[in-house]
């Protein structure tokens, strides 16, 4: 039996109870093909043994088995108390199973809370609606979702209770977390969300209006980059021994080399990597893409991660997870964070952690060896030439030239 240990004939009879007894097998084969734990195996069989049982116990077939009655079942595992880490989560998956199987082919992955419903109907209107990029959604819905979470926890969400307090003290908690430039992506996405329930009547006050501003004038900041010999040092600390070290290098190279966005290394597949003609083909920011030479040093940490790093799956992603499920990033934060563990690991100290940092550093680094701006902006992938301009404010020593003569100063 490959659900249950051998010695426990009760736990064998009990999975084997209910209309889910014939594909427990088949569930658990997908979780190792996943490359999930044994000790995660065994947690997700028991959840979606007591879904089978708690069917067999209302004498409901798989033929009534619908996101509603999933929802029904979660609700009365344990009343008032929330549900153990993981179990939604596992019935997704069987959902999953059930519809390549041909079963209950209404029942979409809906085991949702309502924050998650609440969040997949905002991300739709997005794409569908707005036809905005996937890079969009991924920035905007956990703003979104954060802003649940606090009001209405794992309750249901009674969006019509939202206040103008509510939106602010929101903002005041979180507008210091970020850099001014993500602050204000905070603030576009819950006007977005909030101007949607409006007009689909879920909130009766137009509370997009609540939403504060946060003051950036274009050209006014610094670019952060990096000081000269820290990427070196950071790409010294990689431990590239590991298959998740070799996949790290691999990321910092991209970002630091060709200087990569965080979405375009989460979006790349292996079908986006051209070996015989030597570039990368990028899915950018707008829903465009771009070809970029792929340099010797970085194709050659790319195909060792992919030999010798990149764990067996289905997904094309060139980047999979450390942990199961083995699938690519959910987002741009995870390279965010590769990129704060690399730094830290090299005792390199910086205001900016993000995966920007090196590609800030990269148009530094090219301007103080002769680069044009021009130059500078095709190698970024910049569409407008007055997204560069910023760059202009690090080369010191040009900018020393237009300086005029303070008064009284040392000549």
């Amino acid at each position: 039996m490959t659900t249950c240990k051998p010695s426990d004939p009760a736990a064998v009879r009990k999975a084997h109870e209910g209309p889910l007894n014939c594909y427990i097998d088949l569930f658990v084969q997908r979780l190792r093909e996943q490359q999930f734990s044994p000790e995660s195996v065994r947690t997700q069989v028991l959840h979606v043994t007591e879904l089978s049982r708690w069917l067999h116990a209302r004498k409901l077939s798989l033929d009534a088995l619908t996101a509603a009655v999933i929802d029904m079942h979660c609700r009365e595992q344990r009343p008032g108390v929330p549900l153990r880490r993981g179990h939604r989560a596992a019935l997704r998956r069987l959902t999953a199973v059930l519809r390549e199987q041909g079963v209950c082919r209404d029942v979409a992955p809906v085991a949702l809370s309502p924050r998650q419903r609440a969040e997949e109907d905002f991300a739709r209107y997005l794409s569908v609606e707005r036809g905005l990029a996937p890079a969009t959604l991924l920035n905007y819905v956990p703003f979104v979702s954060q802003l649940l979470k606090e009001r209405f926890g794992t309750g249901p969400i009674r969006l019509p209770r939202l206040r103008a307090t509510d939106i602010i003290e929101f903002v005041q908690r979180h507008a210091h977390d970020f850099c001014p430039g993500r602050t204000k992506l905070m603030l576009t996405a819950l006007r977005s969300f909030l101007r949607h329930m409006h007009l689909r009547g879920d909130i009766g006050a137009e509370l997009a209006a609540c939403v504060p501003c946060v003051p950036r004038w274009a050209l006014t900041e610094v670019p952060k980059f990096l000081p000269h010999g820290a990427v070196q040092q950071v790409l010294k600390h990689c431990e590239r021994r590991s298959a998740c070290g070799m996949r790290d290098y691999a990321i910092l190279l991209l970002l630091s080399r060709l200087g990569l966005r965080a979405g375009e290394v989460v979006s790349l597949t292996l079908d986006d990597i051209d070996w015989r003609a030597g570039q990368l083909t990028l899915h950018c920011k707008g829903n465009r893409s771009a070809q970029v030479p792929l340099i010797a040093e970085v194709g050659d940490a790319m195909a060792r991660y992919i030999q010798h790093g990149r764990p067996q799956c289905t997904t094309r992603r060139v980047f999979i997870r450390g942990r199961a499920p083995r699938d690519g990033f959910a987002n741009s934060s995870a390279i965010c964070c590769i990129v704060e563990r690399a730094l830290a690991r090299a005792g390199v100290h910086s205001a900016r952690k993000g995966a920007h940092l090196f590609r800030h550093t990269l148009a530094t680094q090219m301007l103080r060896h002769g680069a044009s701006l021009g130059e500078i902006g095709q190698v970024l992938r910049h569409r407008h030439p007055d997204t560069t301009l910023i760059y202009a404010k690090v080369d010191l020593s040009a900018l020393r030239t237009l300086a005029v003569a303070w008064p009284g100063g040392v000549r």
